[in-house]
């Protein structure tokens, strides 16, 4: 750990924070919002495009390093109106009604936050390359093996701040959500309200990372070091820039146009822009450093791409296995404890295996963790608890399940982040990061379109009520939860392992 990582680690760390409101968000959404599963998980597809935009952004970045202070305040602002605006709809639900459907507002407050958090990752991305130091006290340069292990490192500490972000929030929401199961509902919603105001205070942790390099950059300049990179200025790609904009107004014109397919459409025209983008940013490359970036790109991007159970889950956790607020929290907690101390431990996995070794061994791991969900849903806890006299009961496989699974989850992207910190060009890291980053983050669009398309085909439903009145919306129906549950196991295995097969045996293969 060295003292100029702190900047983007809080960056990092605020993003993190952002866990607070999850579990307030899952349970508003459940009992008061009438949104149905596949709606919502269309929403996951434009709540990540913000991420995609990360391509415009990470170039400016580069070309205005000097003002990435107020990229951050843009971000700290855009997280703070969402807060606020889930706030009023949980506070004074009628008076927000009157302007616009809750729906609406929820709509909106869940894409002003990510786009505020893309904003400010893209500044904290370039922060950690800036961050690793080139040289030693006595002058000496650093080896490539030196290097490569000290942006691994910084990599990982990056996850290892988001983590512990996560797990201070869990913390937190543990003593929130204390002895609230009797909690009538105006009570419940004016504690869901409170934990939206606490959530301000991610906005400052991201700030007050800016606040902390400029410290540094003073400090350096004290001791006659240059406060900016010493790589040269950036040149204006206006390829990049183009591209950029012409993403941002489809997204805009289509999301709002009405058109049955506007996701397929800006998926497909994004893409297209995204891979002609790479194109010319692999011309910067040796051709060998180009093939194995495509190559990790295409396995990274199929392993994030599989389709999710989409809220289903989680509304038959609380409905049917009476999960409450402070259990999802405690397993919120287990889940970043040990995805910390697995960031830890297998750091010299990540530092010395190849990213195709590392999806193979976390794709064979998803399959044999989807099997405690699926068993749930059968009801296998009936019979285990019947057979251990009630130890081993719904909550304690769930808590079994989350502990196998979490130090898996946050390994995966940490090889690519590392190996883009040490082999892009000086002065285009902020746009290798951005770029490639909107390749893997379309993954999640795609994710998020093939969840949609699932909970489309297997209908789940959950009761929600007013927020006012309590007046019922809809009634739960988790009969086909468990056929979904099992074809996204199937899915999530035999697809990873079959690109990770292919790309291996080509050209591309990859030992990074």
């Amino acid at each position: 750990m060295r003292w100029t990582y702190l900047p983007p680690l809080l960056v990092y760390f605020a993003a993190g924070v952002s866990g607070l409101t999850s579990v307030v968000s899952a349970f508003f959404v459940k009992d008061y919002l009438d949104l149905t599963a596949a709606f919502i998980a269309g929403l996951g597809f434009w709540a990540g495009l913000p991420w995609i935009l990360k391509l415009p952004l990470g170039h400016l970045v580069d070309l205005f390093w000097r003002w990435k202070a107020l990229l951050i305040l843009l971000g700290a602002g855009l997280i703070a109106l969402s807060l606020l605006i889930l706030y009023a709809m949980v506070s004074r639900p009628d008076e927000m009604r009157a302007i616009l459907p809750l729906g609406t507002w929820f709509v909106i407050a869940i894409l002003l936050s990510p786009s505020g958090y893309a904003i400010q990752d893209v500044v904290a991305d370039a922060m950690t390359v800036e961050a690793v130091p080139r040289t030693d006290d006595t002058g000496r340069t650093f080896t490539e093996a030196e290097s490569r292990v000290m942006h691994t490192t910084m990599q990982t500490l990056g996850r290892i701040a988001i983590i512990s972000g996560f797990v201070s929030v869990a913390a937190v929401n543990i003593w929130i959500f204390a002895d609230t199961e009797a909690l009538p509902r105006a009570a419940r919603l004016d504690l869901y309200a409170r934990v939206y105001l606490i959530a301000l205070a991610i906005p400052v942790i991201s700030v007050s990372g800016v606040v902390f390099h400029t410290l540094f950059q003073r400090r350096e300049a004290a001791k006659g070091r240059p406060q900016e990179r010493a790589d040269g200025e950036t040149e204006v790609d206006w390829k990049i820039l183009g591209g950029g904009l012409v993403f941002a107004v489809l997204s805009v014109v289509l999301g709002t146009s009405g058109l049955a397919y506007s996701q397929e459409i800006v998926f497909a025209v994004s893409l297209a822009i995204i891979l002609y983008l790479i194109r010319q940013l692999l011309k910067n490359l040796k051709p060998e450093a180009a093939r194995v970036l495509i190559g990790t790109a295409v396995i990274i991007f199929v392993f994030r791409a599989v389709p999710l159970p989409g809220p289903g889950l989680t509304w038959f956790e609380i409905d049917e296995l009476r999960f409450d607020e402070q259990f999802l929290s405690i397993l919120s907690l287990i889940t970043a404890l040990l995805a910390l101390a697995g960031l830890v431990i297998l750091r010299p996995l990540m530092a010395h295996r190849s990213i195709a070794y590392i999806v193979v061994l976390l794709t064979i791991a998803a399959g044999i963790l989807s099997l405690p969900n699926i068993g749930l849903y059968y009801g296998v806890h009936h019979w285990t608890a019947a057979q251990t006299g009630g130890i081993v009961d719904a909550r304690f496989i769930a808590i079994l399940d989350t502990a196998i699974e979490s130090p898996l989850g946050q390994i995966a992207m940490v090889p690519m982040l590392a190996w883009i910190a040490r082999n892009a060009p000086p002065e285009l890291k902020a746009t290798f990061f951005a770029v490639m980053a909107s390749f893997t983050n379309m993954a999640l669009s795609a994710s998020s379109l093939g969840t949609k398309y699932l909970n489309k085909i297997f209908v789940v439903s959950r009761a929600s009520v007013d927020p006012v009145s309590g007046a019922p919306f809809s009634a739960s129906d988790y009969s086909q939860l468990g056929q979904l549950l099992v074809v996204v196991a199937v899915i999530s295995v035999a697809v990873p392992l079959l690109v990770v097969l292919v790309v291996q045996s080509s050209p591309y293969r990859t030992s990074e």
